[in-house]
């Protein structure tokens, strides 16, 4: 059986790199990529240096995909940033690095995966939410409306893309044990985990379940789906 072909964005470190090691270790051929290089290596693993909002790098990327691979089968768009502002603190710098990142990048990489995954008339695209949004946190206005925009892309995209064999769906984790969250005070933390109905941090193996689950070749009758972590709904 020949290995799925599966790219995921924003590898370098945090979920990105947890899920490179684990779709690896159930054997897939794992594509990633970041704006400055990993300080790891992996077997299987291809990465590219690429900023997810440069639209021309991002084109020349998958261009050398389909020479080098032919196909892919996966797409998770991991990529992203957050900022926790209040509104009236926000510069528009921000909001607008926020934007390009979480929305424009997973469109960029949306269109340009489904351009590929098209060629064989299937595909699975799992975009990257959060909790923050059916959640309505106060001090993240320019971070929930990217991911808002990006749970409408997803929905979309769902109905644009499935004519042609591909599904879209989404995972909204709340926090996860990694270093992103180091610099988030506990407090905040805290108070967050205090509003789930399930009253813990998350893991990248929670987030790595879900999009298991989107990925199974069995869901291929599930797309346009947001599913939220620590009980949120």
């Amino acid at each position: 059986m020949t290995a799925p072909i599966t790219l995921i964005t924003g590898t370098r470190k945090g979920i990105g790199r947890f899920l490179a090691g684990h779709y690896i270790e159930l054997g897939h051929q794992v594509i990633g990529c970041s704006r400055t290089a990993p300080d790891w290596t992996l077997d299987n693993y291809t990465h590219y240096e690429v900023n997810v909002t440069d639209e021309g790098g991002v084109r020349r990327m998958f261009s050398d995909i389909r020479k080098r691979f032919g196909r892919l089968d996966n797409l998770i768009n991991n990529a992203g940033i957050a900022a926790m502002n209040h509104a009236l603190l926000t510069p528009i710098a921000t909001l607008e690095k926020v934007l390009d990142t979480n929305v424009v990048g997973t469109f960029l990489f949306c269109r340009e995966g489904a351009k590929l995954m098209q060629t064989h008339r299937s595909g699975r695209i799992v975009n990257l939410s959060t909790v923050a949004v059916p959640m309505s946190l106060e001090g993240e206005a320019a971070y929930i409306a990217s991911k808002a925009g990006v749970e409408a892309l997803t929905r979309v995209l769902a109905r644009e893309l499935g004519d042609v064999g591909i599904t879209v769906n989404a995972v909204g984790p709340g926090p996860i044990e990694t270093d992103l969250i180091r610099n988030v005070p506990s407090a905040k933390i805290e108070s967050l985990i205090a509003r789930q109905p399930l009253h813990r941090l998350g893991k990248p193996e929670d987030v790595a379940n879900v999009i298991d689950f989107f990925l199974n070749p069995n869901s291929d009758f599930i797309s346009g789906q947001i599913i939220y972590l620590g009980g949120v709904g």
